[in-house]
């Protein structure tokens, strides 16, 4: 099964309580990197998935955790992961990730795309990328981004899967996850439905 995330932010103390721009009401990095690590692991199947990280893995603009900090907490993370840079990500850091790859049921445990990939669900393609797309009249296609955490962008095509995102507050069920959870393809599918419910019902699209 395919899961899907972005901006888990690991590390990056600055985050921590209320603020507007991406809330972790955590007492400490370990918390917040603990949870999202359970959350993780509860849902993913260690042996049959595969998640597509879309940006930001981990950073602390006062003190940048060391390439080994940030391999140990990877490593605990169930599946097969795919990384799409993100802003504060950098090639550096991929190819040590690359180097020290501890392997997953003979396949690399990490993969990489510098700018995006895509994948074709339920005939839907799901266009991945750090930044949110502008992709104009679209039929049965998504962008899945992150970048924004806890903001929207008003198109219903643009489906943020931010840990931090709005969205998720559309759908109870979805809402009623652990905070950092990774989302499903089906429920990717029910956002989209529910954010296009949602910006119609305020005069959008």
């Amino acid at each position: 099964m395919n899961y899907f995330i972005s901006d888990t932010h690991f590390f990056h103390a600055d985050l921590l309580g209320p603020n507007d721009f991406a809330p972790r009401l955590f007492d400490s990095v370990a918390a917040m990197n603990n949870a999202l690590i359970s959350a993780w692991n509860a849902r993913v199947d260690d042996e049959n998935d595969r998640v597509y990280h879309l940006g930001d893995i981990a950073m602390n603009p006062e003190a940048m955790p060391t390439e080994q900090a940030v391999l140990a907490v990877l490593t605990q993370l169930h599946g097969q992961i795919v990384f799409i840079k993100g802003n504060h990500d950098y090639q550096a850091r991929f190819k040590f990730l690359h180097r020290q790859d501890p392997g997953w049921h003979g396949q690399p445990k990490f993969l990489f795309h510098d700018v995006g990939t895509i994948i074709k669900d339920d005939h839907t393609q799901f266009i991945m990328t750090h930044y949110p797309l502008l992709l104009g009249i679209t039929q049965q296609t998504l962008n899945l981004h992150g970048h924004i955490h806890n903001s929207m962008v008003p198109i219903a095509e643009n489906i943020n899967v931010g840990v931090d995102a709005p969205e998720r507050r559309l759908v109870p069920s979805i809402q009623a996850l652990p905070w950092g959870s990774p989302l499903s393809a089906a429920e990717v599918h029910e956002l989209a439905a529910a954010k296009k419910a949602y910006l119609q019902k305020r005069g959008h699209n």
